[in-house]
């Protein structure tokens, strides 16, 4: 019995890896938190340019947070609580431009806990 899906066992082309890059990026934009852990889980091994920034934006997004709980928890922090969405916006979708740009994107100031 033959496989239908013609895809599955497949590495992707560079074009459908840039595509699914940006996506990864830009639908953490709407769904922060859910659409990086779907995609590392199902994109993961995929080939080295989704992997790298399927992992950098699963780490951003657990570094985003990791903030917000730390500002939320402080008194203080409540008065910079509009900070945080404001830089993960704006780095969202300089990740994603960099992705549809063919480079390898790091996110500053983020801690990697998911590595390979």
């Amino acid at each position: 019995m033959t496989d239908n899906n013609p895809y599955a066992s497949k590495d992707l082309t560079p074009g459908n890896e840039k595509v699914l890059a940006i996506a990864s990026h830009l639908l953490a934009i709407p769904f922060e938190f859910l659409a990086p852990v779907i995609g590392f889980f199902v994109l993961r091994g995929k080939g080295p340019f989704i992997d790298h920034h399927v992992r950098e934006s699963l780490n951003f997004g657990i570094n985003m947070l990791l903030v917000m709980v730390v500002l939320g928890i402080s008194i203080i922090g409540w008065l910079l609580l509009w900070v945080p969405p404001i830089y993960w916006f704006i780095m969202r979708v300089i990740a994603a431009v960099k992705a549809a740009q063919g480079e390898f994107f790091r996110y500053p100031l983020t801690l990697r806990f998911v590595t390979k």
